[in-house]
């Protein structure tokens, strides 16, 4: 009995003490975040107060800055000194004043002005523009305009396993002309290709001309069917080549009968 109470006593005095611990913890938690805050606010209040406006050298700081700002938009030649010896400032800026002070001194002085707002651009947007009229002191003749520039990528197909490049070329073209112009646009029936194939791991290239017609036949009297389209649109033919969504279409029948393994 006596051992009960001894241990409902020590468990009493390690909830009490818990609690005061706690609370504790959070009253020192809260006095801190107070004291903190405090001392942050008024740190940031000094540096605010404190904190002086930026005026260049040129600037007599007993002299009224508004001086300076009628002088500017008064003497063409005080205004063309300042632009060239302070081009990343603006007047207002230099001497400690706003866009707001530039704009009513300009009205005092030019009450009939009605381009105020130009002359207040920043200096960088000035920058900008004089940009954009910017030409190179250079020029370069090129022998392929734009439109006729052709993306290798477009080009290019790769295998299932992403180790080998094939690139086809058009060697010779059928003079068959093609049905349903209307309805599938401009179409050539291709006989005769050059494939290149390139091995990525050691960069090794092969490269054997195909008569895709003549395979064509083959494939139909051994297996009588054919999978391959030897008709291509003439927007998918770039410098000569087949556009890599093409490829499948003319391959099919070379790879059915173990001409090409790609």
């Amino acid at each position: 009995m006596n051992f009960r109470r001894y241990l409902n006593k020590i468990q009493r005095k390690t909830e009490v003490n818990q609690d005061v611990s706690k609370e504790i913890k959070t009253k020192v938690n809260q006095d801190v975040s107070k004291e903190i805050k405090t001392k942050v606010n008024q740190d940031v209040s000094k540096e605010i107060k404190t904190k002086p406006k930026k005026i260049l050298s040129f600037v007599d700081p007993d002299k009224n800055p508004h001086e300076y700002l009628k002088r500017y938009l008064n003497e063409p030649k005080y205004k063309d000194w300042f632009n060239r010896n302070f081009p990343n400032f603006t007047i207002y800026e230099a001497v400690g004043l706003t866009a707001s002070d530039y704009l009513e001194m300009k009205r005092q002085l030019f009450p009939e002005s009605e381009h105020v707002t130009n002359e207040i651009q920043p200096t960088k947007q000035t920058k900008s523009s004089n940009e954009l009229n910017f030409k190179p002191t250079y020029e370069h003749d090129t022998k392929t305009r734009f439109d006729e520039f052709v993306d290798e990528r477009i080009l290019v197909s790769h295998n299932a396993f992403g180790n080998k490049e094939m690139k086809i070329k058009i060697i010779e073209i059928s003079d068959e002309n093609p049905l349903l112009v209307s309805k599938f646009g401009n179409r050539v029936k291709i006989n005769k290709i050059l494939i290149t194939i390139k091995h990525l791991e050691n960069q090794q290239i092969e490269e054997a001309e195909f008569d895709i017609e003549e395979i064509e036949r083959e494939l139909i009297e051994k297996r009588h069917y054919t999978s391959s389209n030897r008709w291509i649109p003439t927007e998918s033919i770039k410098s000569g080549y087949i556009v890599n969504t093409r490829h499948t279409s003319l391959i099919s029948d070379s790879m059915a009968l173990d001409y090409l393994i790609f």
